[in-house]
């Protein structure tokens, strides 16, 4: 660390250009009472940094924590650090667009009102969000309230939907469940404990809401306005999410970059899970932006931390995130095809001195460890060839035959304990994790692995990494803890289509106990004019629309689309017209599992 520029003060000045008001105190509370954002517990990173972080990711915390509405130029505004993401806020001839509210609905409101506290209560006329992300629209009722979205255009880059619904149903409770470790929700807000996630401080745990889009943006190019505001928009789709856009504000001379280019390095694959981005596209469209939008901006603001002003440095910073990606990609390419693998290329990788000392490269959110990995993935895969790693066993199995070989669980502990002491912190944790996994009623092995995480995201630069580390030894002493957000609530199942509110029975489905079920109930939606099939057969829930059905269903339902909602919800027929037997809907529901949220991660 001593060779990074700490005398280096341009990020602080930047993030505190344009400050106007913070919220005081700045703590978000549900309806409920429950809080549910408190950026008043990082008040003690004011302090110098502890043996308990590292100063990297210190100085990183203390500059993500600044809070308030913040003027970024002329009409254009942000409010900071009242959720992981920002939100911003661009005045109109009317009212006001908003960008990206957040996570949370009861964030959103209270960054809205804070705006119109000191800018006036203008009505909200735009929405826009820059990708598929949660962090980027679960608010959005926290500024469009129902009842007010009518005629107000939602902007969101083509795919917007689907993606933003796979990420989150699909394969929403897994992410949901290992987010909790990736930002340490639930860590205390302490020197020792939770101090930041990277790419800001947490995730607030509201109620998450979506506005479906009214209007996609379809390709680079595309010019729209809003409440008299011209929008230049440049898609760059399968970069930090797979539907994602920039845009310029060209009478404003502002470029908004989404999270394509915030102040640190990215992941190419989130540690919560996710499809592994695409570094080399990534890296493309980054030139592209430098070229498109060349000569028409002074100010370059993101989806997170702070703005850049003058149009020469957000050359140069664009060029050096560019050139970020692009080296990683190629020269994990140029590794992996010299045959080394994941693991071995992640142990060998260095970034070139100019961008390893440059702070918005280092790796707060991804790192270079495990965005190498990632890279490895998308082309490769999870096998690395070796054929001993094609059937290995499952975890707790392979554990014990680990155990076994050392000898027993003393002699594996003290072998543990030995490397822990020696500094061997990553192969005690791998022994450690064996010894647990071989038996989880073992408490020496538990707390002796909780203390190496403590020891190991005490001293990491990565906030998620930190993050996961200091969770994992919480929840070895303590036991698992059940995520607070929920990404399943009515209010997001009603955005849904009526084909992904299908898939999403379908993918809980309890395969093996429907193995011999065959049956098969029709949907005929009146306010959609559609006719919806679905088959249950060999444990495989499928649907499909049809226009004149060649065989007859076991049941028809003719229903609307919120009846549907109801129905999906456990609720009763009544009032919904059935032609054949109604005990297959009971049949099928039989079969759809509901999901652990709290499922065990460090122990079996």
């Amino acid at each position: 660390m001593a060779a990074l520029p700490f005398e280096d003060t341009r990020d602080f000045e930047n993030a505190d250009r344009g400050f106007i008001a913070s919220l005081a105190p700045a703590v978000v509370k549900d309806a409920e009472g429950r809080t549910v954002w408190d950026n008043d517990a990082y008040e003690f990173l004011k302090a110098e940094c502890p043996d308990t972080a590292n100063p990297s990711l210190w100085r990183q915390a203390q500059l993500a924590s600044k809070q308030g509405l913040y003027e970024v130029t002329e009409g254009i505004y942000q409010v900071r650090g009242l959720d992981l993401s920002n939100m911003t806020v661009v005045e109109g001839e009317h009212g006001v667009i908003v960008i990206d509210p957040l996570i949370s609905a009861e964030t959103a409101a209270a960054a809205l009102a804070l705006y119109r506290e000191h800018r006036g209560d203008r009505p909200v006329t735009g929405l826009i969000y820059t990708h598929s992300h949660g962090d980027h629209f679960g608010g959005a009722r926290g500024v469009l309230p129902r009842g007010t979205e009518e005629g107000v255009p939602v902007l969101a880059p083509v795919g917007f939907l689907k993606h933003a619904v796979s990420e989150n149903v699909y394969a929403g409770n897994a992410m949901t469940r290992r987010a909790v470790f990736m930002y340490g929700d639930r860590l205390p807000k302490a020197p020792d404990g939770q101090i930041g996630a990277g790419l800001g401080m947490t995730t607030s745990t509201g109620t998450i809401t979506l506005v479906p889009p009214t209007v996609d943006i379809t390709e680079t190019g595309q010019e729209e306005t809003v409440d008299g505001v011209r929008i230049v928009f440049q898609l760059t789709p399968g970069t930090e999410a797979p539907a994602e856009m920039n845009f310029l504000f060209p009478d404003r001379r502002a470029l908004c970059l989404a999270e394509n280019a915030t102040h640190n390095m990215h992941n190419v694959l989130t540690l919560r899970g996710a499809v592994v981005r695409d570094a080399h596209i990534w890296s493309r469209y980054l030139d592209e932006a430098i070229d498109l939008f060349d000569g028409r901006y002074d100010v370059a603001f993101a989806s997170h931390h702070w703005p850049t002003w003058g149009h020469d440095d957000v050359v140069t910073y664009l060029s050096e995130q560019r050139d970020l990606y692009a080296y990683l990609h190629d020269q994990t390419l140029r590794m992996l095809n010299d045959g080394l693998t994941g693991p071995e290329i992640a142990e060998e990788m260095r970034l070139p001195p100019a961008l390893e000392n440059s702070w918005h490269a280092r790796g707060y959110y991804g790192s270079l460890s495990h965005n190498t990995k990632a890279i490895y993935q998308r082309y490769l895969g999870w096998f690395d060839g070796n054929a001993a790693h094609l059937w290995e066993h499952p975890p707790v199995e392979i554990a014990k035959r680990y155990v076994d070989a050392m000898g027993g669980p003393e002699q594996t502990l003290a072998k543990a304990r030995g490397y822990a002491d020696s500094g061997d912190l990553r192969f005690a944790a791998t022994l450690l994790n064996h010894l647990v996994f071989a038996d989880p009623g073992d408490t020496d092995a538990k707390q002796t692995l909780a203390d190496v995480y403590d020891r190991l995201g005490h001293g990491a630069e990565n906030g998620p990494w930190r993050n996961f580390y200091l969770t994992s030894a919480m929840e070895l002493r303590h036991g698992e803890n059940t995520a607070l957000l929920d990404a399943t609530n009515p209010e997001m199942t009603a955005a849904l289509t009526t084909d992904m509110l299908l898939d999403s029975v379908a993918i809980r489905i309890d395969g093996p106990r429907a193995w011999d079920e065959d049956l098969t109930i029709d949907l005929v939606l009146t306010d959609e004019r559609r006719h919806h099939r679905l088959t249950l057969h060999n444990g495989a829930l499928t649907h499909r629309a049809v226009s004149t059905p060649r065989t007859p269903a076991g049941l028809t339902l003719t229903l609307t689309r919120p009846q549907l909602l109801g129905v999906l919800a456990g609720g009763s027929l009544d009032g919904i017209a059935t032609t054949g037997d109604p005990a297959l809907l009971a049949r099928l529901f039989s079969y759809v599992t509901k999901p652990d949220p709290g499922f065990p991660i460090v122990t079996p």
